[in-house]
């Protein structure tokens, strides 16, 4: 009798670990974050306050606050299009760095000799990969974020997402060293920045 209800309590708990989210999984977000990517003089941090979230498991009806004019779904689907459009071109590392070099030109000014830092910078964090993960770390995406979770300021998708992660560590970058060729000075002096 015990070894039986031994066996069905571990079942359930096995069961219940399968539908629970973990944080090295890759499940599709039931929320996405879409971030105005137009010509900035103030850098990503003042893109990001005009961020706005969409959740995409509501229904398709008319949205909160829409005015119902056309021009509101054009400007949204563009919007929408183009997130999805860098998202897919940054699922390569090619892509990636395409992307990342039009965000750094556009939100910060950051020109060719930047983005040659941040290349070789991220180039020995993660080869561009976006499942980039460090196991005995925990770091993860492009830019090996520590812990993870902090690239939930750009968006929740952040584990599929690499537009999320090159946001992030552009942001992280600009707050914390400046430019990217200053993340990598530090990075060859610690192995880390």
């Amino acid at each position: 009798m015990k070894s039986l209800l031994a066996k069905a309590l571990v079942g359930a708990l096995f069961v219940v670990s399968l539908s629970v989210p973990t944080a090295n999984g890759l499940e599709f977000p039931t929320t996405t974050r879409l971030v105005n990517l137009p010509i900035s003089s103030t850098g990503i941090g003042a893109n990001l306050v005009s961020s706005f979230s969409m959740n995409l498991s509501e229904s398709a009806g008319t949205p909160a606050g829409a005015s119902g004019t056309s021009l509101f779904y054009a400007s949204e689907m563009a919007k929408v299009a183009l997130a999805s459009k860098q998202s897919e071109l940054a699922r390569t590392s090619s892509g990636a760095k395409q992307v990342a070099k039009q965000l750094m030109l556009d939100n910060l000014n950051w020109g060719d000799y930047q983005f040659a830092c941040l290349n070789k910078l991220w180039t020995k964090e993660s080869h561009w990969n976006y499942q980039a993960h460090n196991y005995r770390s925990g770091a993860h995406g492009i830019a090996q974020a520590l812990p993870a979770t902090k690239m939930e300021i750009i968006g929740t998708d952040w584990r599929t997402n690499p537009v999320t992660q090159i946001l992030w560590g552009l942001h992280y970058i600009e707050l914390r060293y400046e430019t990217p060729c200053k993340a990598w000075k530090k990075f060859k002096r610690s192995r880390y920045y």
